[in-house]
């Protein structure tokens, strides 16, 4: 196995995160100031994410070279391809063998801002306390760093741009479908390693550090005079199905993937059936011909491949749909524009 792959593929963790040198000068984020925050770096195996498929993820070699290469160069990664070949669970399969903790992710939309990835303010509950105090004849009191702590919550973005000792692995999916301006709004960010929270900044003449609570309920993050600055640049993963382009500014900010469609690789569908349902080899032989076939005439996912072998190798009972019954069932097609079944 090449030393230089931090990233193996391997699906079984390890501590390869801890050979990976110190980031280029233009990428180090690491000030030194401040304390750095603890997180469960074995979260997936007891959290609610830690899913099956992270461990019997297939990763090829392009990807695993490009997943070593952002982990180098503390660049973002852009993974773009159909839906079904795996590009969010890459974020876990990453999270799980180099002892990550929890995945943070970001699910993205027209509405997103970046101020949903960075933090919450709730400005209501701020507002109820202020008048509270106020009938409570306390007017003279101000606001302080530490009573707003309180109100905000750092979003998943923010999170992973907290000050700690490893990189965390954030997923920012489907960012094709975002507003046209959140991939150039999030190049400041990316660029800085950390971003302000206006709120705090505001009130920044006390001098005792604030605790906000992360996106992941882990450990209160410590953020003094409101900025949060990462130490260890996160690994992100950015989920795009090729639905729209990107400026170039973007697009030279980040490592670039693009994973080929699964149902082209016969030998790999195998290997995915083997490592999700051991011992249904036999059933999946022709599922996936099947598969193969109708891939060819309209758009699937490798999901609906294993729920059709699943299917096939667990429902054996009488009356239980033959192999025409599971591809009417489960092997539809994806695509709109696909012939009429």
């Amino acid at each position: 196995m090449s030393e230089w792959r931090i990233y193996q593929g391997v699906g079984k963790p390890h501590d390869g995160i801890d050979r990976l040198p110190a980031p280029p000068p233009w990428r180090d984020f690491g000030n030194g100031e401040g304390e750095m925050t603890p997180f469960d770096r074995d979260m997936p195996a007891q959290g609610r994410h830690r899913l099956p498929h992270a461990a019997a993820y297939q990763a090829d070699e392009s990807t695993v070279e490009a997943v070593n290469t952002a982990l180098y160069l503390r660049r973002p990664l852009l993974v773009t391809g159909d839906p079904g070949v795996g590009k969010s669970t890459l974020a876990d399969a990453v999270a799980s063998e180099l002892k990550l903790g929890a995945v943070l992710r970001w699910p993205v939309n027209s509405k997103t801002t970046l101020r949903d990835g960075l933090y919450r303010y709730d400005s209501l509950g701020r507002l109820e306390e202020a008048g509270v105090a106020q009938r409570g004849a306390r007017q003279d009191e101000q606001p302080t760093p530490a009573s707003l702590g309180r109100y905000i919550s750092l979003g998943p973005l923010g999170t992973s741009l907290a000050p700690f000792a490893l990189p965390r692995v954030l997923l920012i999916d489907e960012i094709d479908k975002s507003d046209i301006d959140l991939p150039n709004d999030l190049l400041d960010v990316f660029e800085e390693g950390g971003f302000e929270i206006p709120e705090l900044a505001r009130a920044a003449d006390v001098s005792e550090p604030v605790m906000i609570r992360p996106a992941d309920g882990g450990e209160e993050v410590t953020v003094r005079r409101g900025m949060v600055r990462c130490h260890a640049f996160p690994f992100v993963v950015l989920t795009s199905n090729g639905e729209r382009e990107f400026p170039p500014a973007f697009l030279r900010r980040c490592v670039r993937l693009q994973l080929p469609a699964v149902s082209e690789d016969e030998m790999r569908l195998r290997a995915i059936v083997r490592a999700h349902l051991p011992g249904a080899d036999e059933q999946a032989e022709e599922i996936i011909e099947l598969f193969m076939q109708r891939a060819a005439t309209g758009e699937l996912a490798t999901d609906q491949l294993l729920n059709a072998v699943y299917l096939m190798s667990r429902t054996v009972k009488e009356g239980a749909p033959g192999l025409d019954g599971v591809a009417r069932l489960v092997l539809q097609h994806l695509n709109v524009t696909a012939p009429a079944e």
